[in-house]
């Protein structure tokens, strides 16, 4: 049979078929009640009428990638734990403002499709909005020859969630003597990666496959841990004492996304010493020479996400986390300031 032009310039419509084949049943377990018909239509559907049960329901909606974490995943060759990070970035950015996430639409981009990649990119995706609540609704995947190469992608997405409109949380809730509640990460979650590669692999010349005894791993392990998706945790969390802000911890560093809850007139205060940040953070630092402040501006340290709340509420909150696994701490307090809402560790 003669090759189609379009296969010709690259682009293999049947391998993009096998691929929609291949992830079928990943989707399908991500299905919500309200979720209308299947995969492979041109858009997803997700029945609104739910929405009736709220008294003023409000949309939230938010979009991410994982950054140059999935150079790690091409390099490894393991594709099925790089959803986790797309869902973490997408999901846990909506759910600090107190919405449940409802639905997820992706998008991958690849220099050549090979089906059995896409699907276990997309099999990642899926576990990941199980363990977030919420369903794959839909996504595109693109093939971009000449453009990427054929080992190459990126992946991005959108999710959509609802909350009450008297139920938003944020800086407008913050007060003086209020805690700071600390949520640990599972490791660098998907950001700080292009000075992670920079200076572990670029200039100390390190291989994905050097077995790092601070670590316990190796370091292309280390690296690809998937990122926590704290989403039902912070819901349950927020069922369960009063919040009133919280913050994920994501490209800039602690303080600075921190700072973005905290209402002018105040500041957080956090303990420096209330926590030691795990090896591979204090390892890009001493390996890679990085100053304190460049390295608490651009990577985690350890805490994936923050919770502002009443002094009063800091048992609870220790307590229904510790219930589900989640290892949490005080970091530190709301005091009064000056100027714009900051966050500083001391």
């Amino acid at each position: 049979m003669n090759q189609s032009a379009y296969a010709a310039a690259g682009v293999d419509i049947e391998a993009g078929d096998r691929a929609v084949e291949l992830m079928k049943a990943s989707v399908a377990k991500t299905r919500r009640p309200e979720v209308l018909g299947g995969l492979g239509g041109f858009a997803g559907f997700f029945d609104a009428s739910a929405l009736k049960g709220y008294r003023h329901p409000v949309l939230a909606s938010s979009t991410d990638g994982v950054g140059t974490k999935v150079a790690i995943a091409q390099a490894m060759d393991k594709h099925d734990t790089i959803g986790f990070d797309l869902i973490g970035m997408l999901v846990d950015d909506l759910v600090v403002s107190g919405a449940e996430p409802l639905f997820v639409t992706d998008y991958i981009a690849t220099g050549r499709v090979v089906p059995e990649r896409i699907a276990a990119i997309v099999s990642g995706i899926a576990d990941a909005c199980v363990a977030a609540g919420c369903s794959l609704v839909g996504g595109e995947t693109a093939e971009h020859p000449g453009l990427l190469g054929p080992d190459e992608y990126d992946i991005a997405g959108a999710t959509t969630g609802v909350l009450e409109k008297d139920d938003i949380l944020g800086a407008h809730r913050v007060q003086v003597g209020d805690a700071v509640i600390a949520l640990k990460s599972s490791g660098l979650h998907s950001n700080g990666y292009s000075l992670v590669r920079h200076v572990l692999l670029n200039q100390a010349g390190w291989s994905l496959d050097r077995h790092v005894d601070e670590l316990g791993r190796t370091l292309g392990e280390e690296l690809l841990e998937p990122t926590k998706v704290y989403a039902l945790d912070v819901l349950d969390l927020i069922s369960k004492v009063k919040v009133h802000a919280m913050s994920h911890i994501t490209g800039g560093g602690l303080a600075n996304n921190l700072a973005r809850v905290i209402p002018d007139g105040m500041s957080a205060v956090l303990e420096r010493g209330s926590w030691t940040p795990p090896a591979i953070f204090q390892l890009v630092q001493q390996v890679g020479a990085v100053s304190e402040a460049d390295i608490d501006a651009t990577l985690n340290m350890g805490v994936g996400m923050v919770a502002i709340l009443p002094e009063d509420q800091v048992p609870g909150a220790l307590a229904a986390l510790q219930e589900r696994d989640v290892w949490s701490w005080q970091i530190g307090t709301i005091e009064q300031g000056e100027g714009a809402g900051s966050a500083r560790l001391v």
